[in-house]
C-alpha cells in the first residue's frame, strides 16, 4: 500500500469523509470546497494512489464535490466506520494505522488541516502607555467536534514537533510565527 496516500486519505476521511453501503460494494466519498481545485485534485489523485484501478467519480453539490470511489474493502481500510457522525462515537486509530501515520505524518496532517482546517491571518492589537501596537501573524485552526480527531489532530503533531494550542472546545491553532511555517513546509498551502 502507498502509505503516504493512505496517511492523507485517512486524514480527509476523519475530517470530511464518510462511507456508505450500496447493494455490493460501500463507497467512500470525501466531501470537498469547489474554491480549493488543488485540493479537489489532491483528493482524487490520493484514490487513484490507495486503489489502482479504481474509477474516481465527482458528485456535484451546492458549493462542493464529492469525490467518491466505490470499493467492498473501505471498512477494511477505515475500521473508523460505523453508524452514525464521527462525533457521537469513539474514533481510535487500530495499531496497524498508527504505525503508518507516524511513518506519514505530515499526510496525515494535510489531510486533517485541508478538510477541517483553515489558514488566515490573525489581527491583534495591543494597548500600551506609549499607544497601541498592531500584530498580524499568520495562524493554521482545525476545528472538529469530535475530541478524538482533535486528539489525533495533536497526537500528530506532536509528532514532528509543531507546537500547538486548544483555543476553543472544538479548534486547535498552531499560530507561532516558527510553528506556521513549519505546518506549512509540511502540508503545503491550502488551493
Amino acid at each position: 500500500m502507498d502509505e503516504e496516500a493512505y496517511s492523507a486519505l485517512l486524514g480527509f476521511y476523519l475530517g470530511d469523509g464518510y462511507i456508505a453501503t450500496a447493494d455490493r460494494y460501500y463507497f467512500l466519498r470525501i466531501s470537498c470546497d469547489l474554491l480549493y481545485p488543488g485540493i479537489i485534485s489532491d483528493v482524487a489523485d490520493l484514490f487513484r494512489r490507495v486503489r489502482p484501478g479504481g474509477r474516481v467519480f465527482q458528485v456535484p453539490r451546492t458549493g462542493c464535490v464529492d469525490i467518491q470511489l466505490n470499493w467492498r474493502h473501505w471498512p477494511c481500510l477505515f475500521p473508523q466506520h460505523g453508524p452514525g457522525r464521527k462525533h457521537t462515537r469513539r474514533i481510535a486509530l487500530e495499531p496497524w494505522q498508527r504505525r503508518i501515520v507516524e511513518r506519514c505524518p505530515s499526510a496525515f496532517l494535510r489531510g486533517l488541516f485541508h478538510s477541517d482546517g483553515s489558514r488566515s491571518t490573525n489581527t491583534i492589537v495591543r494597548h500600551f502607555a506609549s499607544g497601541p501596537r498592531t500584530y498580524i501573524y499568520p495562524r493554521w485552526q482545525f476545528t472538529n467536534v469530535s475530541d478524538d480527531i482533535r486528539g489525533l489532530c495533536t497526537w500528530a503533531l506532536d509528532l514532528v514537533g509543531i507546537p500547538w494550542r486548544q483555543s476553543s472546545w472544538k479548534t486547535i491553532s498552531v499560530s507561532r510565527r516558527e510553528a506556521v511555517a513549519a505546518l506549512d513546509a509540511l502540508i503545503g498551502p491550502k488551493t
